[in-house]
């Protein structure tokens, strides 16, 4: 018997390009380096008063690393620390500029457990170990069967 779609049950919503294309190539990309640039942030030194923590090598703050940034968290593979954190940006060689020192707001992230094994690939290791595994299941069953039929 064939079931109705009832007007509240959900519906398929069509995807934007396909899975391999080469947009969505891009955009994982932009967001694997972004958690790159997470793992290269450093704390420089701490100024005072006030404990401010002066970050070397921070994640960038412009749109599309920003949306990087959101999809890291979304996946699990960051968090924010600490949000509405002021920051601002340092001279060409360092100095800290005359007037404004912070020009921005936003959070700070640390990256999880999950994003470590992104970024060295390890899932990737153990999905290829499972499907050794099954590949080598697979092998000696089907040799078994054949050595029971043949014998």
């Amino acid at each position: 018997m064939r079931r109705r779609r009832t007007p509240t049950s959900a519906r398929r919503v069509p995807r934007e390009g396909h899975l391999l294309s080469f947009e969505h190539w891009r955009k994982e990309q932009a967001i694997r380096r972004a958690l790159r640039g997470l793992a290269r942030q450093r704390v420089a030194t701490i100024l005072q008063p006030g404990n401010m923590l002066v970050v070397e090598r921070g994640p960038s703050r412009r749109e599309p690393s920003d949306a990087a940034l959101r999809s890291c968290h979304l996946r699990g593979w960051a968090e924010p620390i600490a949000n509405a954190v002021r920051s601002g940006t340092l001279g060409p060689e360092g100095t800290i500029p005359d007037g404004q020192v912070y020009d921005r707001v936003g959070p700070i992230y640390r990256i999880t457990e999950a994003g470590w094994h992104v970024l060295h690939r390890s899932h990737a290791w153990i999905v290829m170990t499972l499907v050794i595994a099954l590949a080598s299941l697979v092998a000696t069953l089907l040799g078994f069967i054949v050595s029971r039929l043949a014998g």
